[in-house]
């Protein structure tokens, strides 16, 4: 994972069964819980970038499609990605 060579200090609040966790995976990794956190909010956001990129390339395969089986699965795709299950 790429990080960013200037640090930011940041005070956060955490729920105490995800505090727990987050120490829990510290002591394995055998790093700091901060950054653990750092990680894993760095992994959320590329995970929030790459579901971004899948619906807008659904879109235009919805734009493209003259297929109406496709249309369909693809507009449940994009229900699916948007509402959840």
């Amino acid at each position: 994972m790429a990080s960013s060579k200037a640090s930011v200090r940041q005070t956060v609040s955490l729920p105490a069964g995800v505090a727990r966790r987050v120490q829990s995976l510290a002591q394995r990794q055998k790093t700091s819980a901060s950054r653990v956190i750092a990680e894993l909010i760095e992994t959320g956001l590329d995970a929030r970038e790459r579901e971004k990129n899948r619906f807008f390339e659904l879109a235009d395969r919805l734009v493209e499609s003259s297929d109406a089986s496709e249309q369909k699965r693809i507009k449940a795709e994009l229900a699916r990605l948007t509402f959840g299950e």
